[in-house]
């Protein structure tokens, strides 16, 4: 009985010096002609799983997830600290392809901190700022700016709760001045109260309080007034 040996067809040489040349899996540091250095796992020759990038030129390292050669899942990203061989922290979070996206925090610097949701590289979502001066916003955001329902307590003891629209105080809040003892809530427009209602609230027990009680309102209808205050200025809008 003949027998027949089985024919393996090879690739051709060119080509299987380029597969051994491609980077898959583990490996060690691998250098770019710029100085750049990369160490951690590839695919198929790109960045892909646990690795960490030092950016020479620029001073920043990146330690976290790649996904076909861009950052996705969570890392951390640092930057040198000028004049010195250290680096600081900036961001750690999720990542969505090469971007700032999912939950995160971000160190503006040791005093101004953000902590929340991030969409393509800009605050949107939900999130809380801690500014340098010491004010501390919590709630919704959109593209950099506080959008949709929030609270902002200033450093002064004041705080506003309610609507904003492209970071301004937009739509229906309260205001309360802690140290006046007073409240106003009603409807604001571009940062400014429009319409509303000023009440105390423990004035006799605040740091600053009013010489005289505001007079009690005698309004027939003083919900019917509001409305129609508030409606003569979203139609002016």
């Amino acid at each position: 009985m003949p027998f027949f040996k089985s024919f393996k067809k090879s690739l051709p040489t060119s080509v299987q010096k380029d597969l051994k040349s491609q980077r898959c899996g583990l490996r060690h540091t691998v250098y770019s002609v710029s100085g750049n250095e990369y160490t951690g796992e590839w695919l198929e020759n790109e960045k892909h799983g646990k690795g960490i990038q030092v950016w020479k030129k620029a001073g920043a390292i990146y330690d976290g997830e790649w996904k076909s050669g861009k950052r996705d899942g969570y890392g951390t990203y640092s930057v040198q600290i000028p004049g010195s061989k250290e680096y600081t922290r900036k961001y750690s979070g999720e990542w969505k392809n090469g971007k700032k996206h999912g939950y995160g925090t971000y160190f503006y610097n040791s005093s101004a901190v953000y902590e929340g949701e991030w969409k393509e590289d800009q605050r949107s979502g939900w999130g809380r700022m801690y500014y340098e001066n010491g004010d501390i916003y919590e709630g919704e955001w959109m593209k950099h700016k506080s959008h949709g329902q929030g609270i902002i307590r200033f450093s002064n003891g004041n705080w506003y709760e309610g609507s904003w629209r492209d970071g301004k105080r937009n739509g229906d809040g309260k205001f309360y001045y802690s140290d006046k003892g007073l409240v106003y809530e009603g409807f604001w427009v571009d940062g400014v109260a429009k319409c509303g209602t000023l009440e105390d609230v423990g004035w006799d027990k605040t740091p600053a309080p009013p010489n005289y009680q505001f007079p009690k309102l005698n309004l027939v209808d003083m919900e019917l007034v509001l409305r129609e205050a508030k409606s003569a200025y979203q139609d002016h809008r």
